[in-house]
Parts: C-alpha cells; structure tokens; sequence
C-alpha cells in the first residue's frame, strides 16, 4: 500500500534514499524492489525492527540480494543524523502532522537532499480530519496522535520556504478514509469489531485487484486520506 508514487518521484537504479518515519517499511521495500538504497529511519523502536524484519527476509529470499542496500535505524527528524546533501530520494509520509516542528523537520530534509534530488511529502487531508474529529474525540486526544491539520498551500508554503521547489501533487487512499469513518463510529481501539475486520479483509484484498486499485484511483478525486506533495531540491 504505497502513498508515493515513485515513478513520479523519480527512483532510480543506485538512487541513494531515505525512508523518514517508516512505519513498517512499505516504502523502504519499494526502494529495494527497484533497486535504490535506502535508510530507513523511524522515531519508535519497534518500527525499526519490522522493517529491518522485512528487509533482511527479502535478502533470504533472493528478492534483493545485495546485503548492504539497506540500514534501518532509529532517529528524529528534527534532528538527521546525516551529513548535508546526501541522498537522491527523500520519502516522508505521514510524519510532518505529529512533530512539534514542522518547519524545522522540512528544513532538516531540505538539508540531507542532494541538489536537484527529489522528495515526496505525505499528510492527511484537512477534510478527512476535520471528519473524523468530528466523529470521535478520540481521534485528537489519543497519545502520539496528530497535533495539527494541513491546507496544501500551507504544506506547500513550508515546503518552499526550506528551499523545495513543488512539481507535482497526488492524492490517495480513499478506502481508507472510510476505514477510519468505520474505526471512529465503533470506536478507534476496537480492532476486533465484526465491521472493522471484515473491512480491513477487503482493504487486504484490495491490495491484489487491479479494478480496485482502479476504483480508489477514482474516488480519490472526491475524499482521500492523503495529500502527496512532490518537490525538487533548488
């Protein structure tokens, strides 16, 4: 379940990467796919695990035979650990709504891009949290949840004040605004919920069907979970 697009991102044979707040490493094994480097860096411990998880059973499998393609760490993205314009492609998705600040993490991106390097910023919709905040007071007062909402101008004003340069904007997810309308209504911490697993069943399903695929494509023209901004390193 991919929110970048990387073709739009221009991943490229050797890129070197980084995964800035990796969850579970989806992007990370798209980079591998592609046979880009990456470092895959997140703030929780366990996070960095699984990724590194699935990264090494990739290497077992003969998916990605290059032992030395990856690293996955801990790390803060007010604060990189890494030298000024190292890497080609920088992913960040799903980050900039938690941190205390954003402006400062953009900046610290900016500054770890090579010149002319490109990098895709992901955050929920305003209308998909306007929505389900709505719905539930719990889906702001949960700790380690988002403590703010993005317009794209405002995203883009950040962005472009670091030094990027926008050339592109997507959005998706559409299945998983209703995802989280269901999670809201039944309650956000009650995964076993006969209507939260049989529609987590078909968002999985989803995941193999090319005429799903199709559909979201569609209707994230209408309430998507996330806006995807793509930018170059000026």
């Amino acid at each position: 379940m991919l929110t970048v697009d990387f073709d739009r991102l221009g991943v490229r044979v050797g890129d070197l990467a980084l995964d800035a707040g990796c969850g579970f490493g989806r992007h990370s094994i798209e980079f591998i796919m592609r046979r880009a480097r990456v470092f895959s860096m997140d703030m929780d411990m366990e996070c960095a695990r699984k990724t590194r998880f699935a990264l090494v059973e990739m290497n077992k499998t003969g998916i990605s035979p290059d032992h030395s393609n990856f690293c996955a760490h801990t790390g803060d993205a007010l604060c990189l650990p890494f030298r000024d314009n190292t890497f080609d492609r920088i992913i960040c998705s799903e980050v900039m709504e938690h941190v205390r600040d954003d402006r400062r993490a953009c900046r610290e991106l900016a500054r770890v891009l090579k010149k002319n390097g490109t990098i895709a910023i992901t955050v929920p919709t305003r209308f998909s949290e306007a929505l389900y905040d709505l719905l539930t007071y719990e889906y702001y007062t949960s700790p380690g949840g988002h403590i703010r909402r993005y317009y794209p101008g405002q995203l883009a004003e950040i962005m472009r004040s670091s030094g990027l340069e926008i050339y592109a904007v997507g959005h998706k997810h559409a299945f998983h605004t209703i995802w989280w309308i269901i999670r809201c209504v039944v309650g956000l911490h009650n995964a076993e919920h006969p209507i939260t697993k049989a529609y987590h069943r078909f968002l999985y399903l989803g995941l193999f069907s090319n005429f799903m695929r199709r559909v979201e494509g569609f209707l994230n023209y209408f309430f998507p979970k996330s806006l995807v901004l793509y930018a170059w390193k000026k």
